[in-house]
């Protein structure tokens, strides 16, 4: 008896036949552009600096004025297993809520698929002690990267949020300045963190020449203050180079989830 095959289902066949022709192998000597974009948002708000208002877990609401933070030493790993270390010289970025154009930088990785993603916030004790002549770009402390770089033995401020809470008492004014990389500062403070990300429950990433994927992350600050210690602005308005800035260290690593993937 001859079975028929309706031309829909020869359709889906066809269609997913050429979709796995069209998986990238992991190819090392093949580079092409992955872009990682970071959308800062409040809890389940956009944010808008100057005219958005938010509400942190202490119940104490807060405007935005600023808010920079410094992403880098990026490491894939493709679905086959491969971990590829983007080159150093090319992976510094200073994410600036005022600024689109900062908003998604573009990788050059090998061809392929990828199921994880990790980064450094902040900036690696080895470039923020380098001469100046190697801290170029988003490094320079008298250029892009001005106000963001305290000095040789402080190192550079990795997550720089300022703005203003009528909790935070006198003029109303908030700072968090977060860094410090284990230098001889004292005291001697690393905060220095990894945030590791799995791509594979939001779509994984299909890295091929003349394609640009997307790898959309969302940044929720509220986790700054809603982590595993509660912040208060009342208690603590300003945070430069001390101790306590481990405790907000240790709650914005939360701040990073992987939305989806736009291949």
């Amino acid at each position: 008896m001859k079975t028929v095959i309706p031309v829909s289902l020869l359709l889906v066949l066809l269609l997913a036949s050429c979709a796995k022709n069209n998986v990238p192998a992991y190819n090392s000597n093949i580079l092409s552009g992955l872009s990682v974009e970071f959308d800062n948002i409040a809890g389940s708000s956009d944010l808008h600096l100057n005219t958005g208002t938010y509400t942190n877990a202490a119940g104490e609401q807060f405007t935005v004025t600023r808010l920079k933070y410094y992403v880098s030493n990026f490491v894939l790993t493709s679905t086959d297993g491969n971990i590829y270390t983007v080159p150093q010289d090319s992976c510094y970025f200073l994410i600036d809520e005022s600024d689109t154009s900062t908003h998604e930088p573009v990788l050059r990785v090998p061809e392929g698929e990828y199921k994880t993603l990790s980064f450094i916030l902040g900036v690696d004790s080895l470039r923020s002690t380098m001469d100046i002549s190697w801290r170029t770009g988003v490094l320079d402390p008298s250029a892009a990267g001005n106000g963001m770089y305290w000095n040789l033995d402080s190192g550079y401020i990795f997550f720089n949020m300022e703005g203003h809470s009528p909790a935070a008492g006198g003029t109303g004014g908030y700072r968090y300045h977060i860094g410090g990389y284990g230098g001889p500062a004292s005291p001697m403070i690393n905060n220095i963190k990894t945030i590791s990300l799995d791509l594979t429950a939001r779509g994984v990433p299909k890295v091929k020449t003349g394609l640009e994927p997307n790898l959309h992350l969302m940044v929720d600050i509220l986790k700054l203050f809603n982590g595993p210690a509660q912040i208060s602005m009342a208690a603590t308005p300003m945070v430069l180079y001390d101790p306590y800035s481990t405790t907000i260290a240790d709650n914005y690593t939360a701040m990073f989830r992987h939305d989806h993937t736009e291949n």
